[in-house]
């Protein structure tokens, strides 16, 4: 059953993709110059749908969070090779599956770039395990542990903040 829902989700996921264009190279482009802001802008309202949903699901018993250890050294690094595969290729991974999925052909080099990133990164793993990924390392950690507070306090916030973000860049015309 939690093949379907994967298979129900990923599917949905794509759609949304595709009808919002956030998969077009133009859309990808004007991201990359801080000309459009779609792709921000449909970033941001998922992690906000997002990140209400999944606590919906904790409190209620239906999830459980999984939360990895914070490892700045290797999400500084993780960050730089993903911007720069970004900026050469002009897609992130999601939307080369997506653009792969509405047939253009140039998402292959994104399709390969992470299986060949993945192969790599597997082959290089030991070395980074004692280096990189032992640079400040600070443990499974929450934004609401950091502060204290408990997440229902702190969720409203982000998304008013985040609204008034969408509606700024709205009225901007980005």
């Amino acid at each position: 059953m939690d093949l379907i829902y994967g298979i129900v989700t990923g599917v949905l996921f794509g759609v949304l993709l595709q009808r919002s264009e956030v998969i077009r190279y133009d859309r990808q482009l004007g991201a990359l110059l801080l000309k459009d802001m779609t792709i921000v802008k449909f970033m941001l309202t998922t992690v906000l749908v997002g990140m209400v949903g999944v606590h919906i699901l904790v409190d209620l018993g239906l999830a459980k969070l999984s939360i990895k250890p914070l490892i700045l050294g290797g999400t500084v690094l993780g960050g730089l090779l993903f911007g720069a595969g970004w900026g050469l290729l002009g897609y992130c991974p999601g939307t080369s599956g997506g653009a792969l999925g509405e047939g253009r052909l140039d998402a292959l080099a994104g399709i390969a770039g992470m299986l060949v990133g993945a192969g790599l990164f597997a082959e290089a793993y030991p070395m980074l395990k004692t280096s990189v990924l032992t640079w400040g390392v600070y443990g499974k950690v929450t934004l609401p542990q950091l502060m204290d507070r408990h997440h229902w306090v702190l969720i409203p916030w982000f998304c008013l903040l985040g609204y008034a973000l969408l509606r700024w860049l709205h009225k901007r015309g980005l």
